[in-house]
């Protein structure tokens, strides 16, 4: 999956271990998988009970997977920028 983000333009960062791998695409955007599905947090937190609402992916499909992923990336670059430290702008 980090190859078919790195084709949509999106570097990432990944690390493995005790059964997981964690893909860190950006700051508020951690995916993991255990192999069968991909996670992430999608923005949203339920009303009911206020916790975050995640959304899911299959791991056989990587690159429909990575497109939603890359729409989350696009909404977190549009409506929550990087703080100047993160940017190195500072």
């Amino acid at each position: 999956m980090s190859d078919e983000l790195a084709a949509l333009g999106i570097r990432t960062d990944i690390h493995e271990g005790y059964g997981l791998a964690l893909v860190s695409v950006r700051a508020g955007l951690v995916v993991w998988t255990d192999g069968r599905c991909y996670r992430w947090w999608s923005g949203r937190q339920s009303r009911r009970t206020q916790r975050w609402v995640y959304a899911f992916g299959p791991a056989d499909d990587p690159v429909t997977t990575a497109r939603r992923i890359a729409a989350r990336y696009k909404d977190l670059r549009q409506h929550h920028p990087l703080s100047a430290l993160l940017n190195g702008t500072s």
